[in-house]
């Protein structure tokens, strides 16, 4: 029996409509996001600070403490802060990587600049390091007031007028503009004792990737 024109156009239809109604039911459901990936500028898995999982030092200084992590739990409990305490009249170094690995870097030729949320009881320092160039003292840096042991949130521009170096460290051999195509991380220094303590690192542009 011939099945009318109209009425097998409604057939095929019907089947179709079928189909695409079955496949979505018993396709496989989409994969979650890897633990640790983030969302926006969500912690990652494991402690950090604005996704900042490397906050180090290395024995250079008489610090508390004197190597390792410097992450512990926030006061409420709910993430993490950074905590360290110079102690001598001598340089001490406090180091974050920007990338979460030693040999990561980033290019931050089209950032503005960083957002530190921190309390200090003495100025110090924070120095831009590229890759190329990252031992030694002399590197462009940009100070950091003192907030009283008071909590600040205050902006750092990657403005080159912005950044200099010390004669006591020595020159940077490199332009400040190269050194933001190729920086690794960013390094805390100071030279008087200091209780420092960093709840927010957030740098315009970049997301750091969570390890």
């Amino acid at each position: 029996m011939r099945v009318p024109r109209r009425a097998a156009v409604t057939v095929r239809a019907f089947v179709a409509f079928s189909a695409i109604l079955l496949a979505a039911v018993f396709a496989p459901a989409a994969q979650a996001a890897p633990a640790g990936a983030g969302v926006g500028h969500g912690e990652c898995a494991t402690p950090s600070v604005d996704r900042l999982q490397q906050w180090l030092v290395s024995g250079e200084g008489t610090t508390v403490p004197p190597t390792g992590s410097l992450l512990v739990p926030d006061a409420d409990g709910t993430g993490y802060a950074a905590k360290v305490v110079f102690q001598k009249d001598e340089w001490h170094v406090a180091v974050v990587w920007l990338g979460n690995r030693f040999d990561a870097q980033t290019d931050l030729t089209g950032s503005a600049g960083f957002w530190l949320t921190y309390r200090a009881t003495d100025d110090f320092y924070v120095q831009l390091r590229p890759a190329s160039h990252w031992s030694g003292g002399d590197k462009w840096l940009t100070p950091i007031p003192s907030t009283g042991g008071k909590l600040v949130r205050k902006f750092f521009p990657f403005d080159p007028a912005a950044w200099t170096s010390l004669p006591e460290l020595g020159a940077p051999p490199y332009s400040f503009a190269s050194a933001l195509t190729e920086a690794r991380g960013l390094v805390f220094v100071g030279k008087t004792p200091n209780t420092l303590e960093f709840q927010g690192l957030r740098i315009d542009g970049y997301q750091p990737p969570c390890l």
